[in-house]
This record gives C-alpha cells, structure tokens and sequence, in this order.
C-alpha cells in the first residue's frame, strides 16, 4: 500500500469513527440544550455556534436542531445569518474531502449510466446544487460529501449552496427565536412564530417549485430522444463531432446533422431565428456538447439541450446508428 494510500485510508477512517460517535450519541443535541450551552460563552458564543454548525455538517448531525438554538441564543437575523455560515462552512468543507479523497477515484472507475448520470449533474452544475438545497427532500449532509465526488466546481458550489439555504436558516431561526419568546411570556412570540411557519412553509412548497423552473430540463435522455423522434416532432439534433467521427465506423444518430463545434458559429444565425424548432447538440460523450450548447445559449438560441451521454450513451440503450463503411461527404 502506497503512502498516499495509507493516508486516505486512515482519513476515511478515521471520519468514519467520528460519525459514528456521533450518530451514537444525537440525541444528547437539542434546542435547549444547545441555547443553554451557548448563553454560557459569552462574547465567544457566535463563534463556537459557527464552529459546531459546521462540525455538525461533517458528522451527519441534524442541523435543525442547531437552527433552532441559533435563533433562540442570537435572535432571529443574527442566529439565521449564522446558522448559514455554519452550515455553508460544514458543506464546503465535506465537499473538499469527498474531492480530495475520491474524486480522482470515482472519476476513473464511473462507466455506464451511472458515469452518465455524474455527466448530467456536472452539466448542470450550481444549477443542480441550486435545485438540490432548494428541495428539502434530498439529505442535506449526504449531498455535501456525494457532489464532492463530480467535477462541479468549487466556488459555484459554496455560491449555489449559500444563497439557497437561506430561505431554510431563516425558517428555522424564527421559529427558535419564537420558541425563546414564548417560554419568557412576551407578547411577540405569537408574531414570531407565525412568521418562522410561514418562512417554513415558503421553503417546503413554494422554492421547491422555483427551484423546478431555475433547474430548466437542459439535457435529454437517449431514450426520450428516440421517443422524440418516434413522435415525429419538429426539432434539429446537432452532431458536434468531427466529420472523420460522424462518417466514421462509431456512427452516427438517425436524422443527424454535422456540424464540427469549431464551425458552429457559423451557423448561430441559423439557430436563433427559431425556423428549425429546438435544438439538440450531441457528441460522443458530452464534453464538445456542452460547450457547444453555451454557445448556443449565448446566441439566444430557444430551447437548447445537451443529450446525456452522446452518441455512446445511444449505442449503450441499443438504438440504431447509421454506420457507412467510408466516409461519405454530407
């Protein structure tokens, strides 16, 4: 076992104990508890609340928990405002674990669709992070470690991850402030916990739904583009490969049509009139696909998307390719 080896293996270890720990022992972290522990640090409390947020993140402890006693100990905007860094703190930091101990791993042994799957997500990069930390339905500390694992960059990531928790932090530090409000018997509690339900409910149904339109359907399976056409529906399916490719023994997609990335803006004219329908840009994986459609994008083109895995993508779910024997010119 290499040095380099060695050392991942007691990482993950030795993080794996820790969650363990501390999965053993949640249920001594509560609300009070925590605001208890809070009151008794003084002018270090923020701090430490950040601190244990983030420790929180990495241990796969429950952050609502910690929330709530932000709200209770700092206030409703102050405890939201550092339930946030703790939190984003927590996320950035089990994500450049996951990248710094298996991203280079994962990278080199994903094949088939789950690499596609991995493909599609790094395609939609902060878009993905965005719709995943607006919908409260995908486990928040799972996430950090597992988009650790993709190619999302790094400041779309922690940029994603902050601005969209927000509407969660707020929800919960109001909640925990009302909470604190309503054991001192002052007549705000009412007020605040009506608006932390409301901040609550906002982020459950209503950015969930949002996050849906913000997370545009940008890519297109194989098997929905075989449907696509099936359908006879009016659309163009732009082959970025070379013309050595398309022509070439790999094949191409029925009812595609060449056009070599390095030639596409040529043709951005073209696409953005809108007399071609929508556009669908395929290669042999996905990596001249998605730069092609920025592209695209970029011109204005309505109604882009990238088909997940490529042409080998097509192969794999055994749709039919045209194959020639030579090169023939288009």
């Amino acid at each position: 076992m290499t040095r380099r080896m060695l050392v991942r293996v007691v990482a993950v270890g030795g993080l794996a104990s820790a969650i363990a720990w501390a999965l053993a022992h949640r249920d001594a972290i509560d609300g009070p508890a925590v605001a208890a522990w809070l009151d008794g640090l003084g002018p270090w409390a923020a701090l430490a609340f950040v601190g244990a947020y983030a420790l929180a993140a990495l241990l796969f402890l429950p952050g609502s928990a910690l929330a709530l006693a932000g709200g209770a100990a700092f206030g409703p905007v102050a405890g939201g405002a550092l339930s946030l860094v703790g939190a984003t703190l927590g996320a950035t930091l089990a994500f450049l674990f996951a990248r710094s101990i298996g991203g280079a791993w994962v990278e080199r042994r994903l094949g088939g669709r789950m690499g596609d799957l991995v493909r599609g997500v790094e395609d939609d990069g902060w878009r993905f992070v965005a719709f995943v930390r607006l919908v409260p339905l995908f486990p928040y500390n799972l996430l950090n470690y597992a988009l650790g694992l993709t190619r999302i960059p790094l400041g779309h990531y922690v940029a994603a991850t902050a601005v969209c928790m927000i509407p969660g932090a707020a929800a919960f530090s109001y909640l925990g402030h009302a909470g604190r409000e309503a054991l001192t018997g002052t007549g705000a509690a009412i007020q605040a916990g009506l608006l932390g339900l409301a901040l609550l409910a906002t982020a459950i149904f209503v950015f969930p739904r949002l996050a849906g339109r913000l997370r545009q359907r940008r890519h297109i399976a194989a098997d929905e583009l075989r449907e696509l056409q099936d359908s006879g529906s009016r659309f163009t399916l732009l082959d970025l490969r070379s013309r050595d490719d398309f022509y070439g023994p790999s094949g191409h997609i029925p009812g595609a049509e060449c056009i070599p990335i390095e030639e596409l803006p040529e043709h951005l004219d073209e696409m953005a009139s809108g007399e071609r329908g929508p556009v669908i840009v395929c290669c042999t994986a996905h990596k001249r696909s998605t730069r092609g459609a920025r592209i695209l994008r970029g011109a204005s083109v309505r109604g882009v998307r990238v088909l997940r895995g490529g042409v080998d993508s097509w192969r794999r779910q055994g749709h039919p390719l045209v194959v020639r024997p030579t090169r023939e010119a288009p």
